[in-house]
Order: structure tokens, then sequence, then C-alpha cells
């Protein structure tokens, strides 16, 4: 049954759609939409986070939950193992040094909680990532962990465009 959240989330993805970095759609000759690499430069990076956030937000809040703020030791942790899962090869909550989660974000510092961690493989823009997120009940559960004031949100793209997505949640220690 589709969650009453998702008009907010289509409409959030409808509105950023526009200033997305390579989403211009082309059809091909039967009329259907022709798959496009989406190719993330250096100057998307603050504005494919914040557009996560909005986007995160809006679903927690037509939920009756308080915002995430973006937080820049969560950010790292999930930057680092985006590209460690490149290396690996695989999607999973594990580096190749055999951290987890929890040692990542202690690694830089985050004096907060941990919560918990959601990954994708894709060549899916963030916001596709998200809605295949919230479709899922374990990942859906770690974005609307009501606990969760904080997120790291990053990725890593390789030559061929797959992305490694990583959403990290946590709950910073003054709350």
């Amino acid at each position: 049954m589709p969650s009453p959240v998702y008009p907010a989330l289509i409409a959030l993805a409808a509105v950023t759609a526009c200033s997305a970095p390579g989403t211009a759609m082309r059809l091909g000759a039967n009329g259907r939409p022709v798959p496009v690499v989406y190719r993330i430069s250096e100057q998307d990076v603050p504005r494919i986070q914040a557009r996560m956030r909005d986007a995160i937000n809006t679903v927690r809040a037509q939920t009756g939950l308080a915002p995430v703020e973006l937080s820049i030791e969560l950010t790292s942790a999930a930057a680092t193992h985006a590209r460690d899962m490149s290396i690996q090869g695989r999607q999973w909550h594990f580096g190749s040094d055999g951290s987890s989660p929890i040692d990542r974000v202690n690694r830089v510092g985050y004096r907060g909680s941990f919560l918990g961690e959601t990954l994708s493989e894709t060549y899916e823009t963030e916001l596709e990532t998200l809605t295949a997120w919230l479709d899922r009940r374990d990942t859906r559960a770690i974005i609307l962990d009501p606990r969760a004031r904080e997120i790291g949100f990053s990725w890593f793209q390789e030559p061929t465009g797959r992305l490694w997505w990583v959403l990290t949640t946590g709950v910073s220690a003054q709350v």
C-alpha cells in the first residue's frame, strides 16, 4: 500500500528535477525515455546533499518527526564507506578493513550516537535512491527513526557512472 508521504516526495522530486545535474530527459524513436547517466561534479555536492536532507525532512515532517541536519562527521564516514564499497565491488556494511559503521563514525570523531546506515549501488539519482530506501521496511525505519537528528550523506561515482550511495543517521551528544 503506498505511503501517504510519497506525494510530497514526488512533488519535491519534480520541483528539483529541473536543477538536478544530468537529468535532462531524452526520448527515443519509440517515444520512451532514453537512459542518461547521472553525472555528479564537485560543484553539485552541496546541492545534492541539501536536496537529500530536504527530501528526508519532507518525509519526516509528513510523519510528525523532527527534522535532521547534515553532520560533517557522519558525512565523512559515509564518504569513506562509499569509496570503499566501490573498491570492494559490493554493497555491504563492512569496510575492507573489517570496520563496522560504528567503527567508521568513531574514527571521524562523531561524539553522538550512531543509529543506522543505508546503502545503495545504482545509476539512479539521490531522490530515486531515497524513494527506493523508503520502499523497504528496514531502510525506511533507519530514515524515519524518531531519535535521528543528524545525517551523513555521501557517494562515490565510478567512471562508468555507477554510484555508491551511503546515508548514516545519528543523534548528537547534546540532545
